[in-house]
Order: C-alpha cells, then sequence, then structure tokens
C-alpha cells in the first residue's frame, strides 16, 4: 500500500488535498532486471554455469544490461533459477576473470564492462604507433568482421609497459594478438626478454597470436604470422637486382639509436646481399643535413624522416631521382605508391587478413608472410 496525494477539487482557486491509500505494485530494483533476460535452458546440452555465461555477456552487447548496474548475489541467482550455488558460482568466477563483473565487499556484484559486441574480444599489442602498424590493425578489425571487440594498445618497445598490460588484462580476452619488438637501455632492438617469455607462456595457447616478429621461444602451437627480416630484404633486393646494379654504391640508413629500434637482421640481410654481389656499400645512421651525394648512389632508407631529408637534399642539389641518385624504402605506405617510391616491403594488409582467418576458421600453425620488391620511379 502507498500513499497518492492528488486534487480532490478546487474552492476559489486553492486545490484541497485529499490522502487516499491505494495499492499499487512495488518497484523492483534494477538488480532483479537480470532475471527478466537471462535464460536457462534445462534441456539443452551446454553446461548451465556457461549458459549463464553467455546470456549475460549478450545482455551487455544488446544494452539490457548497464555498467555499474548491480546484479543478484550468488544465493538469489540459484534461488531464482533452482541451480545449485557451485554452478552459478563458476559462473560469476568467469565473469569475474573476464572483468566483466566485479565483487565489491559488502555491497555485491556489479557489471564493469559494457564494450562486448559479441563473444569475440580481442587484445591487440603493438610496440609502436606508425602508418604500416595501423594498417595491419586495420586489415584485420575489418576482416575479423562485426562479431568482435578488439581493444587496441600500445607498450612502445617497453618491457615494464608490456609485461603491466599484460597482467592487468590477464583472462579477459578471447584472443591476445601481440607484435613482440622490444629496446634494451641503450636502445638496441631485442625480441623478447626472460620475463616476456614467461608472461606470454601464461596465456592459452588456443588464445594467443604472434605477428611481425617470430623469435621468440613460445612452447606448443598457437598462431604466428612472421617476417623472417633478414631473409626477406635479402631476397627482395636480389629481386631488383638488375637495377640495383646500375649504381656504382649502396648507402643502407639503419638508426642505430632510435626510439624504436628496428631488428638487427636487417643489417644482416644487406650485408649478405652486397657481399654475394660484390656490391661496394656503406651502412649509415641517418641522412644528415649536409649529407654528400654523388652521381650513382643508391639508398636504402628504414625511417621517413630520412627518407623526407633525402629526397629533399637530391632534389636541392638538381640531381635526378631513380636516375643520378636511387633511393629504396623500407616498408610501403599509399604516400610513397603516389611519390613513385621504390620500396622493399612485407604485405600489411595481408598479414592482418591471415590472422583474421585463422582466428574465424579456428586453425593455428607458423605462416610467413609475403615481402615483396615494387619497382616504382625512384629506383
Amino acid at each position: 500500500m502507498y500513499p497518492v496525494l492528488y486534487c480532490n477539487r478546487k474552492i476559489k482557486g486553492e486545490c484541497i488535498i485529499l490522502k487516499e491509500f491505494v495499492t499499487l505494485p512495488i518497484p523492483k530494483t534494477r538488480t532483479m532486471d537480470i532475471f527478466k533476460y537471462v535464460e536457462i535452458d534445462g534441456q539443452s546440452r551446454i553446461p548451465k554455469y556457461r549458459q549463464i555465461v553467455d546470456s549475460i555477456i549478450h545482455n551487455i552487447s544488446v544494452g539490457k544490461l548497464n555498467i555499474d548496474q548491480k546484479i543478484p548475489s550468488i544465493n538469489s541467482f540459484s534461488e531464482e533459477y533452482l541451480l545449485s550455488r557451485d554452478t552459478v558460482e563458476k559462473a560469476y568466477s568467469i565473469l569475474k576473470e573476464r572483468q566483466i563483473i566485479t565483487s565489491i565487499r559488502g555491497k555485491g556484484y556489479y557489471i564493469t564492462r559494457t564494450k562486448l559486441l559479441s563473444k569475440v574480444n580481442i587484445l591487440f599489442m603493438i610496440n609502436k604507433l606508425s602508418t604500416y602498424k595501423m594498417r595491419i590493425y586495420n586489415s584485420f578489425v575489418n576482416s575479423i568482421g562485426g562479431n568482435s571487440h578488439t581493444d587496441l594498445h600500445i607498450y612502445h618497445c617497453d618491457n615494464s609497459l608490456f609485461l603491466n598490460l599484460l597482467e592487468k588484462n590477464r583472462n579477459a580476452y578471447d584472443y591476445y594478438i601481440i607484435m613482440p619488438h622490444f629496446k634494451t637501455e641503450d636502445l638496441k632492438h631485442i625480441s623478447y626478454t626472460d620475463e616476456v617469455v614467461t608472461a606470454i607462456n601464461k596465456i592459452a595457447k588456443d588464445k594467443l597470436v604472434i605477428m611481425d616478429n617470430n623469435k621468440l621461444a613460445i612452447e606448443k602451437a598457437f598462431i604466428e604470422i612472421y617476417q623472417d627480416f633478414e631473409n626477406d630484404i635479402y631476397n627482395a633486393l636480389q629481386h631488383g637486382l638488375q637495377k640495383i646494379k646500375k649504381y656504382e654504391k649502396l648507402f643502407l640508413v639503419y638508426p642505430e639509436n632510435s626510439v624504436y629500434p628496428y631488428p638487427r637482421r636487417i643489417l644482416h640481410g644487406f650485408r649478405k646481399f652486397c657481399l654475394e654481389f660484390s656490391l661496394d656499400f656503406e651502412i649509415l645512421e641517418e641522412i644528415y643535413d649536409d649529407i654528400i651525394l654523388k652521381k650513382g648512389d643508391l639508398f636504402i632508407t628504414i625511417e621517413e624522416s630520412d627518407l623526407v631529408n633525402l629526397v629533399n637534399q637530391i632534389r636541392e642539389k638538381e640531381f635526378s631521382l631513380g636516375g643520378d641518385i636511387g633511393v629504396i624504402s623500407y616498408n610501403d605506405t599509399p604516400l610513397k605508391e603516389l611519390l613513385g617510391i621504390t620500396c622493399i616491403s612485407t604485405d600489411f594488409k595481408m598479414m592482418g587478413e591471415t590472422a583474421a582467418r585463422m582466428i574465424l576458421d579456428k586453425t593455428k600453425g607458423k605462416v610467413k608472410n609475403p615481402f615483396n620488391f615494387i619497382d616504382r620511379e625512384s629506383l
């Protein structure tokens, strides 16, 4: 019974308020909303704890359950659906591990995550934010389809940041996509540290996807799409050998102290190519502002800042690009294609597509990503 106040009649413009008691339904709290949505099929072969997990996730994804919404206690849930307490407790434990719900001591359980567009939730970890890394990411997201949600995290080649991100998100995702590139204190590239290998080995292998770099001592089977940095540059340069041989000297601009260091296997592959074909070569750390340019030079640049500086100086000193001086850039981009810059590059779009396809098909294995010599006007 609730008291209801209403205006019965007016006398000289004033309301006379009478109090009446009427019977109204007692409103249910939002905690009980979940009982309207969660469905348990007693005839299904799917375990009931799994039905609870799937049903809660589904209702979050369609907006029926929202962040910070309280959900029933384990006892209330088990009583409502005539389930054992252990069954509900197992379901809640899984939801807590995936950081979908959280328990607050003395208050109960609350929904903490609403970015659940489907049952497939993916953590995508890259070492740096660059044009080509984002091409891989965008290709993956477009290929994996709308039946998933992908969170992007950047760890800046930093071992500690990587470990913290992984620990924070442990058991929260269905797949972990990792591009392993790290740096030492003196800014040298390393593929992994012992701590990184230990942390990655704790991820269930059916959830693990390693991309780009394959120099990890990871146990058992998982998805791997990789570049072979040493042999890739060696083989790609062989495809352009006839044009390369018209130049008198090759320069590889390899940044030794980059904030985001590059694998030294690129250096090894370049040296191997030059020595095998008896080509004069030199390694430079950067394109200097007053670099001495000579007709017959061929430069291979890795960082885009070096490419821009080099092309500007070639133009200022009135050399012809692709005639007097040749330029090859490492890692292709749409802008390099537009400018007619010859590239040696992995196929970033395919790398993302391959990872998505293997996840969707639930296949495991190692796949070497294509690496190409792309002949354009600058050679």
